[in-house]
C-alpha cells in the first residue's frame, strides 16, 4: 500500500501483551492473516510463525524479540508489535511500552490471570496505555464467561466491559448497560438520552475510563476478527488529535509541529547495519536529516538519517519519509539507545523492570576479556537492561539478567554473531543499597592549585523510588553552573553503597552547600568531591542493604498445602489464604528471590508435577539476612580506592587526606544539618596568630570580653589566659605575647592596610541569612539585632576594618534615619522612603574609588551595584563562615589550644 493510502487512515501502534503460553503469537498469526497481510496463518509448534523467524524462538517456542509488522484493516493503519511474554524477556517487552497506542492484553481462558498478566496490567496503567482484553482459548475453558468476565474486573479492574456485543445491533441495548456499568463518562449521555456514538466509546477508552474485552480462540479464527473491529471503531490516533472528516494527517496538528520522536529498540539488519527503531510523535522525518542529542555521558553527538525502513517480519521497505505515528527503523545513527527522545522528545524515565541476577561471564579459551568485553558492548546496546560491565575488584566480566532462560538465549546468541562461545559462572543475586536515616555528605577536593567542597543532604526515599535529585543551594552562594556540573555529576554514573558496593536507591539527594574558588577550581575538581560527598554520607549512614522479592501464585493439591506453607515460611516469605479452587489450594504472597531460587524442581517432586508456581519480580525490601549477605560478600569499603570517603585538604603548601569520619573537622563550610562551622581554615597561620595577639586585647579590654561572652558564650577562667598566651606564643613562632601584640595594633593603623578597611553590613539581609539570628527574631527582633551588632563589634575588633551596618527603616513611618556610633562600629537606621540598598549605594560609590569595600549581602541587586562601584562583594553566608572561623580560632587560642 503506498504512502498516499496509507495517510488516509488512522495510524494506530498496537502492542501484543500476554504471559508465556497464552496465545500471543498465535493471535498475531491470525490479526495478518484476516487483514490478508499473510497467505496461511503459522504456528509455533510448527516453527513457521510469521514473527517469531529467529532460529532460537522457533526452537525454544517462545518469542524473545519484540518484532514489528504492518497490517489495515477498515480505517485504520496497525503497526503491531509483538512482544515477548516470558519473564526473562520483560525488558525486551517493557521497552516497546514507551511507542504504543493502545496496548491488547491477552489472558488464557484455562490459566486465568497469572502474577506477570497482573504485573503487566501495573505497567500499562504507569504507562497510561488504552488497553483491550483478549481472552484466549475460549474452546479450553473450564469456566463460564459470566465467571471470567468478573474475576477479570476483581484482579484487573472495574472498568472491564464485555463489547461482544458492540457490532450486533441486536444486542445494542444490552450493550449500553454494559458500558454505563463501567463508564461514569458514557453513563450521564445515557440518562441524558443522547446517543453513544462510537467517538464516546473511544474517548473513554482512550483515557482508560473503559477497557474494551472480548472472547475467542485464536488457533480456530474465533473472536479475532470482533477484536480487529473493536481496534479500527474504538481507537483514537493520538498523533492527530485534531483530525476532521476528510482530512488529511500531514497536514494535522502534529505534523505541524517540530520533529519529535521515541527510540524504543536497538538492532542489527541482516546486512549487519545498526537499526534504531522508533516512532515518529510529530512533525517529520526525512532520509539525510540531521539528528543530535546527547549520549549517557552527556556527550553531544549529531548524525545524518541514511536509510528508512518499515519492517514486516523480516522484510522491510525504504521510505523517503515518515510521518508521525509511523514505526521505521533508521540507519546512520550510532549514539541512540532504547528510551532516548529525539527531536522535541525527552528521554524517558527508567524502567520499571530491572535484572535481579548477575552472571560472571568466562570467554572460551583463547578469546581475551578485552576482546570479548568490546563485543559484547554491541548486546548492551540493544539491551541496556544486561548492563554488561568489567569488575575491577575480581578482574572479570559481570552481566546482569533476568532469569534462568536467558542466559543460554545469550549463549547462542554470542556465538552466532560474534563467533565464540561463552559460559556463565554461577548467578548472584544483584543486590542494592539505601539509608534509614538522614544525614550530610561532605567531600572536599584541594590539592595544590585546585579547590572544591561539596555537601550533600541524603534523606531516605519511598521504597521503590529510586535516587532522586535536588538542589536547595542559594546561587548567590554557589554559582548556577557549578550546581549544574554537580547534578551531572550525581547523575552520570551508579553510585556504590559501603556495604557491599552495591547499587544506592530510594534515596533523595540534596546539594545543600558548595564552594569553589575564583581561580583554581576546575570541572573536574567538582567531580571528586562530589563522588567523596555521596560516600562520606554513606559511611555514616544507618544502611540497610536491598534484595529483590517475589510477588509470587503458587497452585498445589489441597493435601500438600501445609507443606507448602511451611517452606513459604522457611523461606521467610509471607502469603495470603490459601484459597481453594476445587481440589487446588492457591497461596499467594512475597518472598526474596534468593530463596525461591530453584524451588520449583522441589515443587515438582512433592507435588508429583501437579503443582505450579508463577513468580514475577516485586521490586526490593529489605534483605532478610543482612549480616550474613554483608560477612560472605566481605567489602572493606575503607580499601575501595576507586571510591574513596575521605577529602583532600590543603594546610601550609601541602595537601593531605583526611579520613571520612575526620572531614567535618576540617571542612570549610558549616554543617547543613547543625549549623556547625567547619575548621579546615583555622589551621591557617596568619589567622592563628592573629588570635593570639587578639587574646591580649581580651585579657586587656573587660569591654570586649563581655561582648564576646555574650556572644559566644563564656571561656574558661580568665586568670588563665597570660600564662596560656605565653606558652602559646613561644610555642608558635618564638614571639612574647607583647609583640605579638603590637604587630596586632600595627597591621590595624598601617596604611597600606586602609585598602581594605571599609565593611558595611545589609543588617535584616544578615539576620534572615543567619539560622540563629534569623530563630532568635521570630521571638524576640531587638534581641537579634543587638546580637548582629555584638558580633560586628567583636569582629571589628579584631579585624580593624571600619564597620557600618545599615537597618532598613524604610516602611518606618515618620522615620528621619539615624546613625549611632559606638565602640568600635556604626549603626545605621535608614530613613522613611530610603532602603538599605540605597544607603550602601551611596556611601560606597564615592569610598570605593578610594579604598577597597566590601559589602556584605546576599541580595543579588546590592551586590551588583557595590560590584559596579568598586566594591567587594560577600554573601550573608560567607560572612558567617569568616566569622566563626575567627571565633573558633580565637576560643581555641584562650582555651588553651
Amino acid at each position: 500500500m503506498g504512502v498516499l493510502d496509507r495517510n488516509q487512515k488512522k495510524n494506530i501502534c498496537i502492542g501484543l501483551l500476554a504471559h508465556v503460553d497464552s496465545g500471543k503469537t498465535t493471535l498475531s498469526e491470525a490479526m495478518l492473516y484476516l487483514c490478508g497481510e499473510i497467505a496461511e496463518p503459522g504456528r509455533v509448534d510448527h516453527g513457521d510463525s510469521f514473527l517469531d523467524n529467529n532460529a532460537m524462538e522457533r526452537n525454544r517456542g517462545i518469542t524473545i524479540f519484540s518484532k514489528q509488522a504492518v497490517m489495515d484493516f477498515g480505517e485504520t493503519h496497525f503497526t503491531l508489535l509483538d512482544t515477548p511474554g516470558h519473564v526473562d524477556f520483560s525488558a525486551e517487552m517493557e521497552r516497546t511500552l514507551s511507542v504504543l497506542d493502545t496496548a491488547v492484553l491477552l489472558i488464557s481462558a484455562r490459566d486465568g490471570l497469572k502474577s506477570h498478566t497482573r504485573t503487566l496490567w501495573q505497567l500499562l496503567k504507569a504507562y497510561g496505555i488504552p488497553t483491550f482484553v483478549f481472552v484466549n482459548k475460549m474452546d479450553l475453558a473450564v469456566r463460564e464467561r459470566a465467571d471470567i468476565l468478573e474475576g477479570l474486573r476483581n484482579g484487573l479492574d472495574p472498568a472491564v466491559a464485555d463489547f461482544s456485543g458492540a457490532a450486533d445491533p441486536a444486542k445494542r441495548e444490552a450493550f449500553l448497560d454494559e458500558l454505563t456499568l463501567c463508564s461514569e463518562s458514557l453513563t450521564e449521555k445515557v440518562l441524558a438520552g443522547e446517543d453513544v456514538t462510537d467517538g464516546d466509546i473511544a474517548d473513554a477508552v482512550s483515557r482508560r475510563e473503559l477497557f474494551p474485552c472480548y472472547f475467542g480462540a485464536a488457533l480456530k479464527m474465533e473472536g479475532v476478527e470482533a477484536l480487529l473491529e473493536g481496534l479500527d471503531r474504538f481507537t483514537e490516533d493520538p498523533c492527530h488529535p485534531e483530525r476532521s472528516e476528510g482530512s488529511s494527517p500531514v497536514s494535522g496538528l502534529q505534523s505541524s509541529l517540530s520533529f519529535g520522536a521515541r527510540v524504543f529498540k536497538i538492532a542489527r539488519g541482516d546486512d549487519g547495519a545498526r537499526l534504531t527503531f522508533l516512532k515518529v510523535t510529530s512533525g517529520s522525518l526525512s532520509v539525510r536529516d540531521s539528528l543530535s542529542g546527547t549520549d549517557r555521558q552527556g556527550q553531544p553527538w549529531e548524525e545524518k538519517i541514511t536509510q528508512i525502513r518499515v519492517y514486516s517480519g523480516l522484510k522491510h521497505t525504504n521510505i523517503d519519509t515518515a510521518m508521525p505515528g509511523q514505526v521505521v527503523a533508521v540507519t546512520g545513527l550510532n549514539h541512540t539507545l532504547p528510551g532516548d527522545g529525539l527531536g522535541r522528545e525527552t528521554r524517558r524515565q527508567a524502567d520499571f523492570i530491572e535484572p535481579f541476577l548477575t552472571f560472571t561471564v568466562l570467554p572460551e579459551d583463547g578469546v581475551d576479556d578485552h576482546t570479548a568485553l568490546q563485543k559484547l558492548s554491541q548486546l548492551s546496546e540493544e539491551d541496556p537492561m544486561l548492563r554488561i560491565r568489567w569488575n575491577e575488584q575480581n578482574a572479570h566480566i559481570e552481566i546482569s539478567m533476568m532469569g534462568e532462560v536467558q542466559p543460554e538465549i545469550l549463549k547462542t546468541q554470542i556465538r552466532e554473531r560474534f563467533g565464540f562461545d561463552v559460559t556463565f559462572g554461577d548467578e548472584q543475586i544483584v543486590y542494592k543499597e539505601t539509608i534509614a536515616d538522614t544525614v550530610e555528605g561532605v567531600g572536599h577536593f584541594e590539592p595544590l592549585r585546585h579547590y572544591s567542597e561539596v555537601h550533600l543532604l541524603m534523606e531516605p526515599g519511598e521504597p521503590g523510588s529510586g535516587l532522586v535529585f535536588s538542589s536547595i543551594c542559594p546561587e548567590d552562594e554557589l554559582d548556577r553552573n557549578w550546581q549544574r556540573l554537580i547534578m551531572t555529576h550525581l547523575q552520570e554514573r551508579e553510585h556504590p553503597g559501603v556495604l557491599t558496593a552495591s547499587p544506592i536507591t530510594d534515596m533523595k539527594i540534596s546539594l545543600a552547600a558548595g564552594r569553589a574558588h575564583k581561580k583554581h577550581t576546575e570541572g573536574g575538581d567538582f567531580r571528586q568531591s562530589t563522588y567523596r560527598a555521596v560516600r562520606n554520607g554513606l559511611m555514616k549512614a544507618e544502611c540497610v542493604l536491598l534484595e529483590p522479592w517475589f510477588d509470587y501464585t503458587l497452585e498445589v493439591p489441597a493435601e500438600n498445602v501445609g507443606r507448602a506453607m511451611t517452606d513459604i515460611q522457611r523461606m521467610k516469605g509471607t502469603f495470603e489464604g490459601p484459597e481453594t479452587d476445587g481440589e487446588t489450594a492457591v497461596l499467594r504472597g512475597r518472598c526474596p528471590a534468593s530463596e525461591m531460587k530453584g524451588y520449583h524442581t522441589v515443587l515438582a517432586g512433592y507435588t508429583k508435577g501437579l503443582g505450579s508456581l508463577s513468580c514475577v519480580l516485586d521490586g526490593y525490601g529489605p534483605c532478610h539476612n543482612q549480616d550474613e549477605v554483608v560477612e560472605a560478600i566481605g567489602y572493606d569499603p575503607e580499601r575501595d580506592v576507586e571510591n574513596p570517603a575521605d577529602s583532600v585538604f590543603c594546610y601550609h603548601g601541602e595537601s593531605g587526606i583526611i579520613p571520612w569520619y575526620e572531614v567535618e573537622e576540617h571542612m570549610h563550610l558549616p554543617s547543613v544539618l547543625d549549623g556547625r562551622g567547619g575548621t579546615g581554615e583555622e589551621t591557617d597561620p596568619d589567622l592563628m596568630e592573629k588570635a593570639r595577639a587578639y587574646r591580649q586585647v581580651l585579657a586587656s579590654d573587660k569591654e570586649l570580653m563581655k561582648i564576646f561572652e555574650r556572644t559566644y558564650g563564656p571561656v574558661k577562667d580568665r586568670r588563665e589566659i597570660g600564662p596560656k598566651v605565653l606558652r602559646a606564643g613561644a610555642k608558635s613562632s618564638d614571639k612574647s605575647a607583647q609583640t605579638l601584640r603590637q604587630q596586632f595594633e600595627a597591621e590595624k593603623n598601617d596604611p597600606r592596610k586602609k585598602e581594605i578597611a571599609y565593611l558595611f553590613v545589609d543588617g535584616y539581609n544578615v539576620m534572615n541569612s543567619w539560622p540563629e539570628l534569623k530563630e532568635l527574631a521570630k521571638t524576640d527582633y531587638g534581641a537579634a539585632r543587638d546580637q548582629l551588632i555584638d558580633i560586628l563589634r567583636n569582629y571589628q575588633g579584631f579585624t580593624g576594618e571600619k564597620v557600618t551596618v545599615v537597618f532598613d527603616a524604610y516602611r518606618v513611618e515618620g522615620g528621619s534615619g539615624s546613625l549611632t556610633k559606638i565602640p568600635n562600629i556604626e549603626v545605621v537606621y535608614t530613613k522613611e522612603n530610603e532602603t538599605a540598598d540605597s544607603y550602601i549605594e551611596k556611601a560606597t560609590l564615592g569610598l570605593a574609588k578610594k579604598h577597597k569595600v566590601r559589602v556584605v549581602t546576599s541580595d543579588d541587586l546590592v551586590q551588583k551595584i557595590a560590584f559596579g562601584h568598586g566594591a567587594l562583594r560577600c554573601s550573608s553566608r560567607e560572612f558567617r563562615e569568616e566569622v566563626k572561623k575567627i571565633e573558633e580560632a580565637i576560643r581555641r587560642v584562650i582555651e588553651g589550644d
